[in-house]
């Protein structure tokens, strides 16, 4: 296990975000979040997906068949800023290219140690992309669209362990829309869609993309969280009305979940997670920039053992620092800290190098 963990995406520094698409910059500001992470004693190293416009936005690159025009607004939670959302699907997807092929190349000629590439789940594309009016001249159903993006997840997952990635780790969301209760009347009410069948749904897929791929020495995680943009969320509601069957039928190692606020709700779902899995434990906030007091991060680690042992709990961040570009509302100097904080914890609790 990498006791401490982190999820991926890292704040983009200023001279990034001043020129995004320079690869020459890109590669300088890899370089330095690769060193401060070996500096920090962190054994996993991700590029802080430097390259990526969000956390999803390889998927986008990488096929044809969505608009990709941001006509539809979308509200957040927990701040004042606003989106709009971009890919609905009008036409059946194609794939162009490979998704994540080019960010594996320089990690494996620079990263000090083990590589974490970050994926999105299949499941993220249909939640947001499919619009009733729109996307039935392509998919007669939400369905037959998911399982259409299925086959090029799955493909770029079993190549990306090929090429020597030791750590995929799925960013999985939209198994919040099944916590929260507003988001269950949208999934039946506006949607159409049968809860628990949908639920059903989106284990057998999530598994389908790693079934061929898994093998000794490679861990594959999931990440669930409630939403994460500039700081803000989508969803509440604690993993309660999910866990029992999440936890025991997603074919995962690690399941990396979000704790860091009452938004998340009790520790005890922890109660139905098998044993030979693990859990990280996402305490310490990506979203706001106080420090978080270490005593308080190891006193929830000692309430998560009694659910779970402590041999197969780690810790990180309760998400991405940057999901999307903007990232969230803090700097990066706090975000190091952050960091540093998981890093130490993980020391003092694991007795760790």
């Amino acid at each position: 296990m990498y006791r401490a963990d982190h999820i991926g995406s890292l704040l983009r520094p200023k001279e990034l975000r001043d020129a995004p698409e320079s690869i020459e910059i890109q590669n300088k500001c890899i370089l330095d979040v690769l060193r401060r992470q070996q500096e920090l004693g962190f054994k996993i190293f991700t590029d802080g997906e430097f390259r990526r416009r969000s956390f999803m936005a390889d998927f986008y690159d990488s096929v044809e068949g969505l608009d990709m025009d941001g006509s539809i607004a979308r509200a957040w939670q927990g701040g004042t800023g606003s989106s709009r959302l971009t890919g609905i699907v009008v036409e059946k997807i194609r794939q162009k290219r490979r998704l994540a092929k080019h960010e594996l190349e320089f990690l494996k000629q620079q990263a000090p140690g083990d590589i974490k590439m970050t994926l999105p789940t299949a499941n993220q594309f249909p939640a947001i992309a499919y619009k009733k009016g729109l996307s039935e001249r392509a998919y007669s159903t939400y369905s037959q669209f998911l399982w259409d993006v299925v086959p090029i997840i799955k493909a770029e997952i079993e190549a990306l362990v090929r090429e020597g990635a030791r750590y995929i780790q799925i960013d999985a969301p939209r198994y919040s829309y099944y916590v929260d209760p507003k988001w269950r009347r949208y999934l039946h009410d506006e949607m159409g869609i049968e809860i628990e069948s949908a639920l059903d749904e989106a284990i057998r897929v999530d598994n389908a993309c790693i079934q061929d791929a898994k093998r000794d020495g490679v861990t594959f995680g999931i990440h669930l969280c409630r939403g994460n943009h500039k700081s803000q969320w989508y969803a509440e509601g604690g993993y309660d009305p999910i866990a029992e069957k999440l936890f025991n039928e997603l074919n995962v190692d690690t399941f990396l979940l979000e704790y860091d606020s009452e938004r998340a709700g009790t520790l005890e779902p922890l109660r139905f997670v098998p044993a030979g899995k693990t859990v990280v434990l996402g305490l310490v906030s990506s979203k706001v920039p106080q420090l978080e007091l270490q005593q308080d991060v190891i006193r929830r680690i000692e309430e998560a053992s009694r659910y779970v042992p402590l041999e197969a709990l780690a810790l990180s961040p309760q998400c991405g620092f940057a999901s999307s570009f903007e990232g969230n509302v803090l700097s990066e100097d706090e975000q190091w800290r952050k960091l540093n904080l998981v890093a130490e914890t993980a020391r003092q609790i694991w007795r760790v190098d």
